[in-house]
């Protein structure tokens, strides 16, 4: 399950319907209609909002939003009907960290979208969320980059570290 902090704008086709997917089963999870996938780290930021299933209902209006720009319809009766009006933080760190992950996935599976991207370097978040500095956040499953992030934001693991300095 991936939540995107980056604007639905980015993802191509089969991106856009996982993310549908996928925020509507975080949806039936933060309103207790399923079992599994309680604990799931992406649901972590969603759960410590003041009302978990109206943050996701505004993430969700957004998708569809996108979508329905793009000419596909998805279902906006499946989303919940309270909305939150209030805005998330989210890191920079994070930001930044699915931006490359985005675009390692859009080079194999859409080379024309990642070209498109290319030139972006700080992409626009979904409208949920505000950015504000910090890293990459601790519930985020990652691998060691073997590189710095272009804006330094110290998203590297203490191994990379090492192999860098060396």
């Amino acid at each position: 399950m991936r939540l995107w902090t980056l604007h639905p704008k980015y993802l191509d086709a089969r991106g856009l319907v996982a993310l549908w997917r996928e925020a509507l089963l975080a949806q039936k999870v933060l309103r207790g209609a399923t079992r599994g996938y309680k604990h799931h780290p992406q649901l972590r930021r969603f759960s410590e909002s003041a009302h978990p299933p109206a943050a996701l209902a505004a993430y969700l209006a957004a998708v569809q939003a996108e979508a329905m720009r793009r000419g596909y319809k998805f279902d906006a009766s499946k989303i919940g009907t309270r909305r939150s009006r209030e805005k998330m933080k989210e890191t920079r760190g994070q930001l930044l960290y699915e931006w490359r992950h985005l675009k390692r996935k859009l080079k194999t599976r859409d080379a024309k979208k990642y070209r498109d991207f290319l030139p972006v370097k700080i992409p626009a978040p979904h409208p949920l969320f505000r950015i504000v500095p910090g890293r990459v956040r601790d519930w985020e499953k990652r691998s060691p980059s073997p590189r710095p992030s272009p804006q330094g934001e110290g998203e590297w693991s203490s191994v990379s570290q090492r192999i860098v300095r060396r």
